[in-house]
C-alpha cells in the first residue's frame, strides 16, 4: 500500500454454509474439522439418475432464517446472499450511514439457476401465463447485490462480480477499491451461489470433474491428499463489512483486521483447466503482497483454493512456489473445502471470511481428509487440527481461481 493510501478495515463478518447457519458455528466447526457434506435426499437426484449424489447443502435451510415472502421472490442465490450480509451489517454495529456512502459487492458465479430452469418448465409445460412475474429479477446474477442493496439502503453503488469461482474474492477486492477511490465509506462484500441444482451436478460430472465418493461423502473433498478425485459441489454465501480506517475509528467499531490489498490476474490458458505451471496464479498472490507492502517472508498463512481436484491443486501447490520461492517453507496451508466443499462462487468470500478470522483469531484452520499428502504438492499442509499461528503483526493469503483462468489472492493483515 502507498503512503498516504487509504486503509481498510474489516469491521462485520458474515455467512451462510454447509457447516454453520452463521459466522460462530461455522468458525467452531471448521476448528474442529467437522465435514458438512453429505448425501442429498432430494427426488431430483434419483428422477435424473445422477452420477454424484452427494454435495455441501446449507447447514441451516434458508426458509428457517427468512419470511415466506422473502423466500418466495428470491432465488436461493439471494436468499443466502441476504443472510449473511445481514448477520455482518449487525455484527458490524448496524451503523447508522448516510445510504450515498454505503455500497454493495456480491458476486456469483451461477446465478438464479433455480428460478431460471424452473420457470422455463413452467413456460414448456403450462404456458407463458404461469410464468411467475419476478422470474428475471430473480434469475439476474445481479440479483443478490441488487437485494441486499434494497435491503440496507445502500446507494453508492451495487455490483456483481461474475468471475466463476474467484467472484467472492474478487467482489471483496473491488469493494476495498470502491472505498480506497472515495465512492464509499462502507461496502458490503462477498460472494452467494444457490447452484445445488441437477444441471450443474450432471454438468461438472460430465467433465469428470466432480468426486464420485457416494458411498463416504464427509471422506469426499480431500485437497492435496494422493487419492483425490474431484472436488464436492457446496452452497452458501458469504460476507464481510470493509471500511476506510478513519470511519471505522471515528464510530468505534470493533476492528477484525486490516484487508491489505488484492492482486488479480488472468491465465489466458484454458477455459476450465489451470495453466499447470502457476504462472498467472503466482503474479496474483506476488501482486497481493507487493501492494500491501510487505515481504514474501512476512506471509505466515494461506487459506488455499485447492478444491481437491488431481490437476488443480497441483497447479495451485506450483504457483505457491512460484511465488514465494525459498519463503513457501514459512507458510502454513489451509484447506478448508476439505469441510465445506466448493461453494463456486461464493468460495473466494467463505475462504477470505476464513482468512480473516484465522488472522484475528491467530488460529490456522486444519485441512482434514488428507491420508497420504501427494508428494507433488510438498507444501506444510495444516493437517487436522488448527495450528497457532504467532505473535506479532501477521500477514495471511486467500488464493481464488476460476474457470476462464480468473485469478485472485488477498492480503489480510493483523491490527
Amino acid at each position: 500500500m502507498s503512503a498516504g493510501e487509504v486503509k481498510v478495515v474489516v469491521t462485520g463478518l458474515g455467512v451462510t454454509t454447509p457447516v454453520g447457519g452463521d459466522v460462530p458455528s461455522t468458525w467452531e466447526a471448521i476448528l474442529a474439522g467437522r465435514s458438512g457434506i453429505r448425501t442429498i435426499d432430494e427426488d431430483w437426484v434419483t428422477k435424473f439418475e445422477l452420477p454424484v449424489t452427494f454435495g455441501g447443502r446449507l447447514h441451516t435451510p434458508a426458509d428457517e432464517v427468512l419470511t415466506r415472502v422473502e423466500i418466495r421472490r428470491l432465488d436461493p442465490n439471494a436468499q443466502y446472499a441476504l443472510i449473511a450480509s445481514r448477520e455482518a451489517w449487525q455484527d458490524a454495529g448496524a451503523p447508522e450511514i448516510d445510504p450515498v456512502r454505503l455500497g454493495v459487492v456480491i458476486g456469483t458465479g451461477i446465478g438464479g439457476v433455480w428460478t431460471l430452469l424452473d420457470q422455463w418448465d413452467n413456460l414448456r409445460e403450462k404456458g407463458p401465463r404461469r410464468v411467475f412475474p419476478l422470474s428475471v429479477p430473480m434469475l439476474m446474477p445481479n440479483s443478490a447485490s441488487g437485494n441486499v442493496s434494497l435491503d440496507l439502503g445502500a446507494r453508492a453503488g451495487a455490483h456483481t462480480a461474475v468471475s466463476a469461482c474467484a467472484s467472492g474474492a474478487e467482489s471483496m477486492g473491488l469493494a476495498a477499491e470502491m472505498i480506497r477511490a472515495g465512492r464509499a465509506d462502507m461496502v458490503v462484500a462477498g460472494g452467494t451461489e444457490g447452484a445445488m441444482h441437477p444441471l450443474c451436478f450432471a454438468g461438472f460430472a460430465a467433465m469428470q470433474a466432480l468426486s464420485k465418493r457416494n458411498d463416504d461423502p464427509a471422506h469426499a473433498s480431500r485437497p492435496y491428499d494422493v487419492d483425490r478425485d474431484g472436488f464436492v459441489m457446496g452452497e452458501g454465501a458469504a460476507v464481510m463489512v470493509l471500511e476506510s480506517e478513519e470511519h471505522a475509528k471515528a464510530r468505534g467499531a470493533r476492528i477484525y483486521a486490516e484487508f491489505a490489498s488484492v492482486g488479480m490476474s488472468a491465465d489466458a490458458h484454458h477455459i476450465a483447466a489451470p495453466e499447470p505451471e502457476g504462472a498467472g496464479a503466482s503474479r496474483a498472490m506476488a501482486e497481493a503482497v507487493q501492494r500491501a507492502g510487505v515481504s514474501l517472508s512476512d506471509i505466515i498463512h494461506i487459506n488455499a483454493h485447492a478444491t481437491s481436484t488431481p490437476v488443480g491443486d497441483i497447479a495451485e501447490a506450483n504457483a505457491i512456489r512460484r511465488a514465494f520461492g525459498s519463503a513457501t517453507d514459512g507458510i502454513a496451508i489451509s484447506a478448508t473445502k476439505s469441510m465445506t466443499g466448493h461453494l463456486l462462487g461464493a468460495a473466494g468470500a467463505l475462504e477470505g471470511v476464513l482468512t480473516v478470522l484465522a488472522v484475528h483469531n491467530r488460529l490456522a484452520p486444519p485441512t482434514i481428509n488428507v491420508e497420504n499428502l501427494d508428494p507433488e504438492v510438498d507444501l506444510d499442509v495444516v493437517r487436522d487440527t488448527p495450528r497457532e499461528l504467532p505473535a506479532g503483526d501477521i500477514v495471511a493469503v486467500n488464493n481464488s481461481f476460476g474457470f476462464g483462468g480468473h485469478n485472485v489472492a488477498l492480503a489480510i493483515k493483523s491490527v
